[in-house]
């Protein structure tokens, strides 16, 4: 195994003092703005489709139904929101991610709502 090399006392690094980088305001607030109107539009998006998944139900359409139409409206949100104008160029695949899991679970808990507050028998 080799010996590490010991360096003699002249040679020793010169620490620098750590700089913060520049932090840019305008665009974190920018982005952070538009995060919270694709947030407001997947609440709006899930609101629509539990709404629908309940009329397709008392319908008497079975319930893969709902969810088959429910489903690819969900996977068809990206092309929705760039439709509605929702500034959805600068999301990341984890700000997707986000929106996804709010329209899929507001989904779901808006058509179990609404079918357990539904005065139709299913």
């Amino acid at each position: 195994m080799a010996k590490k090399v010991r360096r003699p006392p002249a040679q020793e690094r010169v620490e620098t003092a750590f700089e913060f980088p520049t932090f840019d305001e305008v665009a974190f607030i920018r982005k952070e703005f538009e995060l919270t109107w694709g947030v407001a539009f997947a609440g709006l998006y899930a609101f629509v489709t539990g709404l629908l998944s309940w009329l397709l139900s008392i319908a008497g359409i079975p319930w893969y139904g709902p969810v088959v139409v429910s489903l690819g409206l969900i996977a068809t949100a990206p092309t929705v929101f760039e439709r509605l104008n929702v500034r959805s160029e600068s999301f990341t695949k984890g700000d997707w991610a986000g929106l996804f899991v709010v329209m899929l679970f507001g989904w779901l808990a808006l058509w179990f709502l609404f079918t357990n507050l539904s005065p139709h028998g299913i």
